[in-house]
């Protein structure tokens, strides 16, 4: 039988793919229905493309960047609050050791072990590795939790503009005549796909990611395309 090592056996479960998969999924998803539904907002009350593409260059372009600046100053955020907590438990630890340690042991014990076992095990990782083991078991702080920024950020904008130049596309190559149509039609390929990627990615339910992902983004672009109707005039 093939030797398994811990650390191989985690990089099979999908778990490890949640940090960025989330990242890059909610930038795809973000690019391709926001884009598309302000293109159709737009083509909805324009008689001529240069509107159209103009305004669709204009959201990817600014999307991209909100998305990237907006994830890197949200997963900022969780960074600095667990560096905090991560030097507060440094502090705790130097000023109250034994106080910590029965915190510990009592962690274990109310996931099921034994009092004497809990007690074990926690002075055990407290004489290995005491501040990492408060990390994990006290702050709920590990290797695929913990935050990363600029991975976020990366993620983010360029899965949107990956999103965002779908719609462009079709704007660029159908005719203008029923251009929302087109987008709408196209978009919803567009999110199916996404939907169906994501989810065998992810290990979920690819019907379920599907159903979500197209439904969501047809309201927005319903709600877009009837804006674009009542206040739009020929431009």
């Amino acid at each position: 039988m093939k030797n398994v090592t811990i650390d191989n056996y985690l990089d099979n479960h999908f778990i490890n793919r949640s940090n960025w998969l989330r990242a890059a999924v909610l930038g795809a998803n973000d690019g391709i229905i926001s884009v598309s539904s302000l293109a159709i907002g737009v083509a909805a009350a324009s008689s001529t493309r240069e509107p159209i593409v103009l305004a669709t260059v204009a959201g990817l372009v600014a999307g991209a960047l909100s998305m990237a600046a907006g994830e890197y100053v949200s997963v900022s955020s969780q960074t600095d609050t667990e560096k905090a907590d991560i030097e507060r438990e440094k502090q705790e630890l130097k000023e109250m050791p034994e106080t910590e340690l029965n915190i510990l042991a009592q962690i274990f014990e109310k996931r099921g072990l034994k009092k004497e076992t809990a007690q074990q095990v926690a002075m055990e990782l407290t004489e290995k590795d005491a501040l990492g083991a408060h990390i994990r078991e006290e702050l709920g702080i590990t290797e695929l939790s913990q935050a990363h920024p600029i991975q976020a950020a990366i993620a983010s904008g360029a899965s949107f503009t990956v999103g965002g130049v779908l719609p462009l596309l079709v704007i660029l190559f159908t005719p203008l005549k029923g251009m929302e149509y087109w987008l709408y039609a196209f978009t919803i390929i567009f999110l199916i796909v996404l939907g169906a990627a994501s989810a065998k990615t992810g290990g979920s339910s690819v019907k379920k990611a599907i159903f979500r992902i197209t439904v969501w983004g047809s309201i927005a672009m319903g709600l877009s395309a009837l804006v674009g109707y009542i206040f739009g005039v020929s431009v």
